[in-house]
């Protein structure tokens, strides 16, 4: 244990303990005011939202949930907007070049998955992860514990893997090889396009085609100034970005106590820490059950998991349920037995529809909801005595990196691939939740297929080939189960009525549902929707509000609202990082320039060799 202080007065900490965490055990539920006053604190958990931007040290602008405290840490409320004032000593240092054959970006079970075939086929292997461990949310690590799970360990031990925890991927660019299998322990070269069970090309387009990715990446305490930047060169990305709880707006949601589901499991699994004494959890789907045993081992009391869709609804395709799902079954009847010990209400086709509270949650309303999620009139209750809320509808998933390499999309909401993970971008896979939300298990599945196909296209041994069909066969069962869950628990229209025109559509910019209304009708696109409406300008860019700002506009209204998800800048960066970055890459520009006028050759900068061109195919689909 150690000491740091909040606002002044100290305060004790354990070792991998967050801001968030730290501010929670002092009975804050909220540390921050936006520039319309409304107090703030923890919604999502994960550094998506930034609702709890707090100062650290002087620095504003950090995000409470992902910053790990350190003894001596200055922790201070952040109301409204504050500059940061950098000692020299903090400005932003040289990047670090490392050339590497396969990049994973992100550590639950696909991107382990993913490393681990990858570096098991001979490829050198660098998965970058904003974690302090491997694992993700699904094997979230405790903070201050050994590390838990073989494929964690395997990840942390493996030779030809290196770990870089703590690190965010903020930009990729085409160009930047690898240097091919420079880091394969037997010197081979890239192959060429004949034979290639990756569906992919090896010349690919204009985009990372025979020159590779560089993979911008800083590492650091989050959100500090002066982090560590890296700057990968691949030739091959594996992305596995995952995804993020998704909440619906309803009147109050904005109130501090009301978190995702997510968040409330990351701090009770992650930070033993509870988000409240009292809680409810409301929303859809199966994760609903795995948070509400988290909060229980934590000492909360939770007074009722409210569950919008009918979950029974497994029972209309009982064959296809026991066929493609039947290891899964143990799981939740387990966590149904956890719930029943000390009698936690479940009750489906019901839902939170408001919030109650001055600055904090106090009390909620629940109601009955039709088939359509509209509510039923007359069957609304109240439930008071409330202090935290956990909300989950779903996932939205991460397709930043995905849309900035130039990938693809299906259904304008995942990553389209192929049968070995391939996008339509040559050279660069996906897996897990940005492909479609399944579970852990075909995450993983598909991680480990992503890993094979990156490593052949590095030019990993042909024997990889052998290791794909029954990985293969485990995806494609995978992915039908994961379809009779997204049949099982949808998220239906009617919930469009439960705002008010008082309720906040975004967040970031307090924004009303009443004002989006109005100001729709002058929009003709994502774009200029939230030029009109200030809808998706603030600090987390639409991450939360996009998505349900478009459902509620309308099916047809907002014809591209994918537009949301393009961010050329992943992830949160400070100015003085970018301006170093621009800076580093004019001198590099330069550098070369210089050297082709006087005829000097840079081994750093030769790319692998030549593969010859592949015949064109359709793009992939999703199977």
């Amino acid at each position: 244990m150690f000491r740091v202080t909040v606002d002044g007065e100290e305060q004790w900490a354990r070792p991998g303990q967050t801001a968030a965490s730290v501010l929670l055990s002092a009975g804050r539920l909220s540390w921050r005011t936006t520039r319309g006053g409304r107090p703030r604190g923890v919604f999502c958990g994960i550094g998506v939202c930034h609702d709890c931007l707090v100062v650290v040290n002087g620095v504003p602008d950090v995000r409470a949930c992902r910053r790990v405290v350190v003894a001596g840490d200055r922790i201070e409320t952040q109301v409204g907007a504050r500059l940061p004032d950098l000692a020299p000593e903090t400005l932003p240092v040289a990047a670090r070049h490392v050339a590497v054959p396969v990049v994973v970006v992100g550590a639950g079970p696909a991107g382990m998955a993913a490393a681990l075939a990858a570096a098991g086929a001979g490829a050198r292997v660098v998965l970058v992860d904003d974690g302090e461990r491997p694992g993700g949310q699904y094997h979230r690590q405790p903070a201050d514990g050994p590390a838990r799970g073989a494929a964690v360990r395997a990840v942390q031990e493996h030779p030809r893997i290196e770990w870089l925890a703590g690190a965010t991927v903020w930009g990729l660019e085409a160009g930047g090889s690898g240097s091919g299998m420079a880091g394969r322990e037997d010197g081979g070269s890239r192959s060429g396009a004949a034979g290639r069970e990756d569906g992919g090309s090896a010349a690919g387009t204009a985009a990372g085609q025979d020159g590779g990715w560089t993979v911008h990446v800083l590492q650091g305490p989050a959100d500090a100034p002066a982090r560590t930047p890296y700057t990968l060169h691949a030739d091959a990305l594996v992305l596995c970005t995952g995804a993020y709880d998704r909440a619906l707006p309803f009147p109050g949601w904005d109130l501090p106590g009301v978190v995702t589901a997510g968040a409330a499991q990351a701090l009770a699994k992650g930070q033993r820490t509870a988000i409240g004494r009292r809680v409810v959890v409301s929303g859809t789907g199966p994760f609903l059950l795995p948070v509400t045993s988290s909060l229980l081992s934590v000492g909360t009391r939770v007074l009722g998991v409210y569950e919008a869709g009918t979950p029974a609804a497994w029972l209309r395709a009982p064959v296809a349920a026991l066929r493609d799902g039947g290891g899964k079954f143990p799981e939740p009847l387990a966590y149904a037995a956890t719930l029943a010990r000390p009698r936690v209400p479940y009750r489906p086709r019901r839902a939170v529809v408001a919030a109650h509270g001055r600055d904090r949650v106090e009390a909620v309303t629940v109601a009955r909801l039709a088939p359509d999620w509209s509510v039923v009139p007359g069957t609304e209750h109240r439930i008071e005595d409330v202090d935290a809320l956990c909300v989950g509808y779903g996932f939205t998933p991460q397709l930043e990196l995905a849309l900035a390499a130039g990938c693809a999309l299906r259904d304008g909401a995942w990553v389209a691939v192929g049968p070995a993970q391939q996008t339509s971008v040559p050279g660069v896979y996906a897996a897990g939740e940005p492909t479609g939300i399944g579970g852990a298990a075909l995450a993983a599945a598909e991680g480990e297929l992503a890993g094979l196909a990156a490593a052949r296209w590095a030019g990993a041994p042909s024997g990889t080939a052998r290791r794909a069909p029954a990985v293969r066969r485990r995806v494609l069962a995978g992915r039908r189960f994961a379809r009779l869950l997204a049949a099982t628990h949808p998220v239906r229209p009617g919930w469009r009525t439960w705002p008010d025109a008082e309720t906040l559509v975004c967040r970031c910019e307090e924004v009303p549902y009443g004002q989006v209304r109005t100001d729709l009708l002058s929009a003709d696109g994502m774009r200029t929707f939230k030029l009109a409406t200030r809808v998706g300008l603030g600090p987390c860019q639409g991450r939360i509000c996009a998505r349900n700002a478009a459902g509620l506009c309308g099916p047809d209204a907002l014809p591209d609202p994918q537009t949301a998800d393009r961010r050329p800048i992943a992830q949160p960066v400070r100015l003085a990082d970018l301006a170093a970055a621009g800076a580093e890459a004019a001198g590099t520009d330069a550098a070369s320039t210089d050297a082709a006028g006087t005829g000097a050759a840079s081994t750093d900068a030769a790319g692998p060799d030549p593969v010859p061109e592949p015949p064109s195919g359709p793009a992939p689909t999703q199977p």
